[in-house]
Parts: C-alpha cells; sequence; structure tokens
C-alpha cells in the first residue's frame, strides 16, 4: 500500500513575502495570484510565518463606524499590535506550521486538524520553502476513480498483506465508499482488514457483512481449564 505523498500534490511555485513586504503589497500579491495566504520567508528563504486575509482584515474590524453605529472590535495590545502593523512581520502569524515532502497526504491532514489551519509551508532538510499544501491539494485524494480504489483493496490490501485468496471476499466501491462481503479465516481479522481498507487513499467509508470461520475473540476458548476452574 502507498500513500499519495505530500510533494505529488502541492502548489511548488509558492508567492511569499519578506518580513519587509508592506501592506498594500501584499494586497496586490493576494489579487495578482488569486490566493489568500502566504508565507513570510527569512533571508534563507526559511518560513517565519503566514500572512493571510483575516491577518489583513483585522485592521479594518478595529476601525470605529464612521456613523457612529460600532465603536470597532475591542482587542487586547498583541492583537491591536498586529491590526496596527505596516509589514507582513507584523501582521503575520507565527510561527508558521509546516511539512515535510515526504509525509503522506494523512499526516499532513492531521497536523492541519491539530494545528487547526488551513494550509501547510512545505520545507526541505534545510528547513527552505519548496512548496504550499492546502486542505483543497489534500482533498485531490477523493478524485481517485471507484476501480482504482476496488483494485488496490483487492491486490494490495486482501492480497498482499493479508493473504487472502481472490475469492473469500467481494469488494464493491461505490463513489468511494468501500462494501465488503464474505467470509475471513478468523474473527479478530475484521478490524485488521476495516483498518487497512478505511487507510486506502479515496476511501469515504466502509461497510461489511464480514463472516468469519473460527471465533478466535473469546479468550474462554484459549484457557478453557482456567475457566472451568475458576467457575
Amino acid at each position: 500500500m502507498q500513500h499519495r505523498r505530500v510533494h505529488e500534490v502541492m502548489t511548488r511555485e509558492v508567492v511569499s513575502a519578506r518580513p519587509d513586504t508592506p501592506f498594500k503589497e501584499i494586497v496586490a500579491l493576494f489579487h495578482r495570484n488569486d490566493v489568500t495566504a502566504i508565507p513570510v520567508v527569512d533571508d534563507q528563504d526559511r518560513p517565519i510565518g503566514v500572512v493571510s486575509e483575516a491577518d489583513l482584515i483585522r485592521k479594518e474590524a478595529v476601525l470605529a463606524d464612521p456613523e457612529g453605529r460600532s465603536p470597532g472590535r475591542w482587542l487586547g495590545a498583541h492583537d491591536r499590535a498586529r491590526a496596527e502593523a505596516e509589514t507582513a512581520g507584523g501582521l503575520m502569524t507565527s510561527p508558521a506550521v509546516t511539512a515535510r515532502p515526504s509525509w503522506s497526504i494523512p499526516e499532513a491532514a492531521r497536523a492541519m486538524d491539530r494545528h487547526r489551519v488551513k494550509r501547510l509551508a512545505v520545507v526541505d532538510e534545510a528547513g527552505r520553502l519548496v512548496g504550499v499544501v492546502s486542505r483543497r491539494d489534500l482533498l485531490q485524494i477523493f478524485l481517485r476513480h471507484d476501480a482504482a480504489i476496488r483494485e488496490e483493496i483487492i491486490h494490495d490490501v486482501l492480497g498482499a498483506t493479508l493473504w487472502l485468496p481472490s475469492d473469500r471476499v467481494e469488494v464493491a466501491v461505490d463513489e468511494g465508499v468501500v462494501t465488503l462481503t464474505g467470509r475471513v479465516p478468523r474473527r479478530s481479522m475484521i478490524p485488521i482488514v476495516e483498518q487497512l481498507c478505511r487507510s486506502v487513499d479515496g476511501v469515504v467509508a466502509l461497510h461489511h457483512t464480514l463472516d468469519w470461520t473460527e471465533d478466535d475473540t473469546d479468550v474462554r476458548l484459549e484457557h478453557p481449564k482456567a475457566y472451568r476452574a475458576g467457575a
């Protein structure tokens, strides 16, 4: 089984800013490149933060309403300083959350979820910026065709990994939803089959009606004398 890697889906031509990039130039970069955030890098092209539309719009949010209907959003000293900043270094959110090109798609997704960010700066071994991967990039795995998902489950999961004969489990895939029917040798294999199939790129959900030949999950069957003695 091979998960797709970050380097396969990331954007390589990255628009970035320097700490001294002015506010208006950042807005122009967003507009020209149709992006909503850009990494801020130092002189060695190492990401030190990210400046987004949310960081820029804060400048408007703190202003009082010209007609007196609202005094403007209250901010603490740190956030107010960011709202009043004039360059990327003062506006940005830092530190930058980064990923490596070799990360799997699930690894990158977990990092985004853990840090509650929409994109990750991708860095090489020296920490230099080599790309950006976004939520939209990660969702590309769900564009896989059902036939490709089914093929991987049959050959890589059930065959090469679990060594199950091809006639033991029937695999159906519809819009990324996998359905397994059939029989496995041991009951303890069922959660393993489920976990491996769910981890295949592009699987949206999994359902099964798998049966088993031997129930090896009941410890009383393995140690009958102990249970009789304690009865």
